[in-house]
This record gives structure tokens, sequence and C-alpha cells, in this order.
């Protein structure tokens, strides 16, 4: 009966790669076979590693050890404990991040979590919880869906962490972030994240992974930082999908 049940799920496998053929996340082409991605299409991929920033986790092209601190974080420390994210955002990785973004589309999601579990993998041990940072309520309603959330949703489930949606939400509507100068991009969000009513002793004493699919500026999500530490968190650690790279200070 197991032989014929395993037969029956492979019959079924097959049938969808006719129906639904595998479609590349990088190119968009489809019949790359196995996978989501083709050999020299993840050859394109520019995945973080060391050196970075033990703050921002931006890359570093100088190893200067363990807890490196880069001079932009020294200068301006941000609210987050830690940041890791798992590619360069970049001409390669645009169209992972936007087709899930805008398009919804969900079937790259087992990877792009694996990714980001081993980006994560230095903030594990001190995690208490997972969280995304929240949509508002008529944007979700008109989109149908949280990016941010299926993330952390797949980097709970792989860390075995408890993922926690109903503690954040989003109170202001604010307007899109792109295009918007870095000053612009942290007014914008200025008082836009909250707790849920009742949800403070929820984080109280407790560390927070917070997922977002981009890192940019991070003014978003310190935006999101700002309730969860006035509400007592221990602190709060940032994993995202890509983030922006920019050229500067060498660490010290």
């Amino acid at each position: 009966m197991a032989r014929l049940g395993a037969r029956a799920k492979a019959l079924v496998r097959a049938g969808g790669e006719v129906l639904w053929p595998s479609r590349s996340l990088v190119s968009g082409a489809r019949n790359i076979g196995e996978g989501a991605l083709s050999p020299a299409e993840f050859a394109r991929l520019t995945f973080i590693s060391q050196p970075v920033c033990d703050t921002c986790g931006q890359p570093q092209e100088v190893d200067l050890g363990e807890e490196t601190v880069c001079a932009a974080c020294l200068a301006k420390p941000p609210k987050w404990g830690a940041a890791r994210s798992a590619l360069v955002y970049d001409e390669a990785s645009r169209r992972i991040v936007l087709d899930l973004k805008r398009s919804g589309r969900r079937d790259g999601l087992a990877i792009m979590s694996n990714w980001m579990l081993e980006a994560a993998r230095p903030l594990l041990a001190d995690a208490d919880m997972v969280m995304p940072v929240p949509l508002h309520y008529r944007r979700l309603a008109s989109r149908g869906f949280n990016q941010s959330g299926w993330l952390a949703a797949g980097l709970a489930r792989r860390a075995g962490l408890p993922l926690r949606v109903d503690i954040l939400k989003r109170v202001k509507a604010t307007p899109s972030q792109g295009g918007l100068s870095p000053r612009a991009r942290k007014r914008n969000v200025s008082g836009a994240f909250a707790l849920r009513k009742g949800k403070a002793r929820a984080v109280e004493g407790r560390r927070v992974l917070l997922v977002d699919d981009v890192l940019t500026t991070g003014a978003t999500l310190e935006a999101c930082i700002r309730p969860l530490l006035k509400a007592g968190a221990a602190g709060v650690d940032i994993v995202t999908l890509a983030r922006v790279v920019r050229a500067r200070d060498t660490s010290i």
C-alpha cells in the first residue's frame, strides 16, 4: 500500500510539471528542470557571508574578526541588536523579491526560508519568537497576503521558534517607501506601528527576531522596533531575505 501511495504521489508530481512547469525564480523561464534555479542562475546570486558588520550585517571588505562593527553603526547605532540578510539586493535577486512581494509567487518560499535560516543562524540561539513586519489592514485586504509573514512563517518553522503575528500591528496606511530619501522614509513610517491591546506582556523580557523582505535604510524596521522596546522587549534582531548594499566606511 505504501508503495502504491508513493507511486501515486510521483504521478501527481509528474502531472503537475506538465500542467505547471518549473519556472525560474531569477529569469522566469519555464522548463528549467528540477528546482527553482538553474546552476548558472544560482551562480548569479550574491549571498552575504562573513565578513559582515555584526550590527547591521553590511558586507565588509576586510575581515577584522568576530563582533566587528562598521563605522556607520558606531557613529549612529541602530535600534536593533543585530541584522542579517541572505542576499544582496541586485539585478539577479530583484525578480525573486518583487515576484514574491507584488505577485505573491510562493513556489520559492521553501528555498528562500532556507537561505534566511543560514543567514540567521548567529541570532537563533537568543531568539524567543519570530515576528513579521505587518501590513496595514487595508493593504493586506487589497493585496491578499503579507510576503513578510510568509517568510517569517518559513523561518520560524525551520528554526523551531514560535511565530507571533498577533502582537505588532500597522496603524498608519503609509505610502510606499520606494523613491524616498532616507530622511523621508523615516518620516513616512514614524508612528506607523503599535502593539495590539494587551500584548505587552508577550514581549516583555523576550528577544524578538523581526522578519522583512528587504533591508534598505532600516526606517520601517526601526519603526517596528520602537513599540517593542517600549513594551519591555529584551532586544530585537533583524533577518531579511535581501538587503541593499552601499559603499560605507571600513569596519573599526
